[in-house]
């Protein structure tokens, strides 16, 4: 702020804005003991802490809608739906609202153990729009599922089947890497197509979950450091994943083609 320049002999007071005050940090631990988690129909425990743009009935939803069957692999997980989570070297806070300082070293998420189960807690505000919320929400599950269950074989045989047929592209860039290293040569090829199988699953089980809970336009994925997987072929796959992990009620799977114009 540049000075005031006041006429000779004038006594004046200066008023100065005030900086807002920091935003308040606490570990985990004392965010998990802070804020009771809600289970949801479908068993999924989770909670929210600080200011959270999301509303609460959007977040209903967004939980609601994993299924029965794939919330069983999430069994002593409690999801925490935050402003930021940040990381401070081997430490990591969680703040109660956006700080512009703190969010040059906050991360879309971050999970610990606590006790005897683990907590996931999510930045809300590094996103700020509930499509972003709810795929990071999302990955995480499939990540999740997979961890638990494994990859489904029926699912594995159908992508093997589509590299075979050199379908176009991939649903991630850690997909779309394996996968070269799954049809390449060398004594890590089989390494390299187990990690292709598991990334290809909760791929599509993220985008599955997703589209149960928003209308999805499937070119929104795009990602420049790697071709998209060809729409057929994307649609192949989480038809497989519904019939794996059926919609709850109330939640509706279909895939729709736009016709070019």
């Amino acid at each position: 702020m540049s000075p005031a320049r006041v006429p000779s002999g004038w006594c004046v007071t200066m008023t100065f804005m005030s900086q807002a005050a920091p935003a308040i940090t606490r570990t985990p631990a004392e965010v998990v003991r802070q804020n009771p988690v809600a289970q949801a129909a479908n068993g999924i425990c989770y909670a929210t802490s600080g200011e959270v743009t999301i509303t609460e009935a959007d977040l209903e939803r967004m939980i609601a809608a994993v299924p029965r069957a794939a919330a069983a692999a999430l069994e002593r997980k409690a999801y925490y739906f935050v402003p930021l989570t940040v990381s401070q070297g081997d430490d990591t806070v969680i703040a109660d609202r956006y700080d512009v300082v703190l969010s040059d070293n906050a991360v879309c998420h971050r999970n610990l153990n606590l006790g005897d189960a683990q907590c996931v807690f999510i930045s809300t505000r590094l996103m700020d729009d509930k499509f972003s919320v709810a795929f990071e929400f999302y990955i995480n599950v499939g990540h999740a599922i997979v961890e638990k269950i494994g990859v489904s074989q029926a699912f594995a045989d159908l992508c093997w089947k589509q590299v075979e047929a050199s379908v176009r592209g991939e649903t991630s860039l850690d997909a779309w890497d394996a996968r070269k290293g799954a049809t390449g040569v060398g004594s890590d090829v089989e390494k390299y197509k187990n990690e292709y199988f598991a990334s290809a699953f909760s791929d599509a089980i993220s985008i599955y979950l997703l589209s149960l809970y928003l209308d999805v336009d499937y070119y929104d994925l795009r990602e420049r450091d790697y071709p998209l997987l060809a729409p057929t072929a994307l649609a192949e796959r989480l038809r497989k994943i519904s019939e794996l992990f059926p919609p709850n009620p109330g939640f509706e799977f279909a895939v729709y083609y736009k016709r070019r114009s």
